[in-house]
């Protein structure tokens, strides 16, 4: 299976919008009233913005954009295939990701994910977040959710892998090869 990044599209975005898997539809309907493949898509597309594809199919999208100076979001969300680009996402994400984003000059990069997801828990813990705190009722149903973030003193303190050992066996783990080893809200920002 060949794993490729590359440079987030409209259409590829907006492919894997309509076909997220459950725990991303989940923390996306939470925190937005309305919304449609095509504007998460196109909203998605501020910042940095990259697909994972899985022989040719873009199966998720992650990226990260500036709130205001300094302050960044980091998102993801994925089709039920994202499990098997976890590993390369992850690399990514220390190799490219985050040093675009600091020569940003970000101080702190945010993700919310829901409390219910603990793969997308895992994963943030995983990629170096900082868990800081319960956001009781943050969705739009009364959905707990967690905030974790990266600053700047912390972000080069991770290693890649210390990220990679456990998507690697949460993908062996998925006995379809598909599932939830998501960001989530790092999925949805």
């Amino acid at each position: 299976m060949t794993l490729r990044i590359v440079p987030a599209t409209l259409r590829d975005l907006s492919y894997i919008a309509a076909n997220l898997r459950p725990e991303d539809r989940a923390e996306i309907d939470c925190q937005l009233d309305h919304w449609s493949p095509a504007l998460l898509a196109l909203t998605a597309l501020q910042g940095f913005a990259y697909v994972a594809e899985l022989d040719g199919n873009p199966e998720a999208g992650f990226g990260a954009a500036e709130q205001r100076g300094g302050l960044w979001i980091a998102w993801s969300w994925g089709t039920r295939r994202m499990r098997r680009c976890v590993p390369g996402i992850s690399q990514f994400f220390h190799a490219t990701l985050g040093p675009q984003v600091a020569a940003r000059g970000a101080w702190r990069v945010e993700a919310r994910a829901l409390a219910a997801n603990e793969l997308a828990l895992r994963w943030l813990g995983r990629l170096g977040a900082t868990q800081r705190c319960l956001l009781p009722g943050y969705g739009r149903n009364g959905e707990d959710f967690f905030l974790y973030d990266w600053t700047r003193e912390g972000w080069n303190h991770v290693s890649v892998s210390k990220t990679t050992g456990t998507e690697a066996a949460a993908a062996d783990a998925d006995r379809r090869g598909q599932g939830c080893a998501g960001a989530g809200s790092c999925a949805a920002g």
